[in-house]
């Protein structure tokens, strides 16, 4: 006889209780089985708002339930809960996790592990990410160590600011004290170029923050003005400015940020640009990238700026991501008009000035010591925060920074206080400084016959411009 019509509802209800005590045994067997064995236990479900629940080992229990017993760290541990590494068992040995004899390496309650979480520790899981990374201008931002802006920083203001100011985006050459412990002067220390015990340089944690290590925050303007911002690279102030800035702005929920899809293309699945969109992600023919300078065919940092190794095949895809949204007659438009700017700020300012400075030196009117004297300070700024801004605001399309923030400050530094002490120094010098024709004007100044054609001109554009509005 079928066993549902034993008993009626009273056999029904029997079996109920039946198989619900076979279940309520085996899932109790199951957790002394994993409790016994040490292996972990995984909550699949979905959350009430959405996203996988963790997996949490038993290794990994133990750390989470003494630090919240401690109330130590808790917003860190929150923080992964939400994090892709969760659902798939990555949790804090897996990361901490550390050999005995590393430098770094000490003993946490039966564990050994180590503070620091570098890019060899990532590369266990994610080898292209960071083999790319190790090769990019990022992994290198401690090497400014032997620049003009360490000695700034190191000297002219202080070993302190270099902690907090220069090492806080260059990165710091990490300091181990006994047991494992990390020196003060070099740590918590998140640069993008920080040099670590193991060898590797750098932390991926500088653009995904530990401990959700999210795509979408690193996908944001914001991670990357972090850093590229303020008067010597006003990489985010110019991105604002520009017209893919406030398309963003004013579309940034469409933009599927936090999506983890591969296959996210410029002009396909989103079409407003970041900087990481731009500089990291991928199109259709080409892959993700961690080295942000495989796009790039400019050297906008230096006084004279350079062609970079391979600029043809830089440039070629650079311009593969702007052709996702523009048509190929504006994207060759703006690379002219990029080069022809730069181009300008080279022969007309950065190469006589520098040629002018190399000159002074060498017949010692002024010292090889930086920053002692007054033309030293001017100089600097006139390539190092007027110029830079000027091309950043050429490489962003942002009008303002190519003129007022830029080109206009790099032509009033250049003739109002440059030549001006450079005359002081040398006539000689100053002379050849503006011997060539584009300073024609401020060595022989306008002939009437000049002045009266430029006022003509702009008269005829005012009456111009009256008529159009009336």
């Amino acid at each position: 006889m079928p066993e549902e019509t034993v008993g009626g509802e009273h056999g029904a209800s029997a079996n109920g209780k039946l198989n619900f005590t076979r279940y309520l045994i085996g899932g109790l067997c199951l957790v002394l089985f994993l409790a016994l064995t040490g292996v972990g236990y995984m909550q699949v479900e979905e959350r009430r708002g959405g996203g996988l629940r963790p997996f949490i080992s038993a290794e990994n229990k133990k750390c989470i339930d003494c630090h919240m017993a401690k109330d130590v760290s808790v917003g860190g541990i929150n923080d992964w809960r939400y994090s892709r590494h969760a659902p798939k068992g990555i949790g804090c040995i897996e990361c901490h996790r550390a050999e005995k004899g590393e430098p770094d390496a000490f003993d946490h309650y039966g564990s050994v592990v180590s503070t620091l979480v570098t890019p060899k520790d990532c590369m266990g899981c994610h080898d292209k990410e960071a083999k790319e990374f190790a090769k990019s201008h990022h992994a290198k931002g401690a090497q400014f160590t032997g620049s003009l802006d360490n000695f700034l920083g190191n000297v002219v203001e202080g070993p302190e600011i270099v902690t907090t100011g220069c090492a806080g985006c260059h990165g710091s050459v990490i300091k181990v004290m006994e047991n494992g412990k990390l020196h003060p002067a070099t740590w918590p220390n998140s640069g993008i170029g920080r040099v670590n015990p193991d060898g590797s340089k750098g932390t991926c944690a500088a653009c995904h923050a530990r401990h959700s290590f999210s795509i979408a925050q690193a996908r944001q303007p914001e991670n990357c003005g972090r850093c590229h911002m303020g008067p010597d690279h006003p990489q985010i102030e110019a991105y604002y400015e520009s017209k893919h800035g406030v398309l963003f702005t004013a579309n940034k929920e469409k933009m599927k940020l936090a999506d983890p899809s591969e296959k996210w293309h410029p002009g396909r699945d989103y079409l407003y640009p970041t900087c990481a969109t731009c500089h990291m992600s991928a199109t259709t023919t080409q892959e993700v990238t961690h080295d942000v300078g495989d796009r790039i065919s400019w050297t906008l940092r230096p006084v004279i700026s350079t062609r970079l190794e391979n600029y043809e095949v830089r440039r070629k895809e650079m311009r593969q991501v702007c052709s996702a949204c523009h048509s190929e007659q504006i994207v060759e438009r703006f690379f002219t008009q990029m080069d022809q700017g730069i181009t300008l700020y080279n022969e007309k300012f950065a190469k006589p000035a520098k040629a002018a400075m190399d000159k002074l030196l060498a017949m010692k009117k002024i010292t090889p010591t930086p920053y002692d004297e007054k033309i030293d300070w001017v100089y600097y700024e006139l390539w190092h925060h007027e110029g830079r801004r000027a091309r950043h605001g050429l490489s962003k399309v942002a009008a303002d920074f190519v003129h007022w923030q830029g080109f206009y400050e790099v032509a009033k530094s250049f003739y109002t206080k440059f030549l001006p002490l450079v005359r002081e120094l040398s006539p000689e010098v100053a002379k050849e400084l503006v011997s060539q024709e584009s300073h024609k004007w401020v060595v022989q100044g306008m002939s009437k016959e000049e002045i009266a054609q430029m006022i003509a001109f702009y008269e005829k554009e005012m009456q111009g411009k009256r008529g159009g509005t009336e």
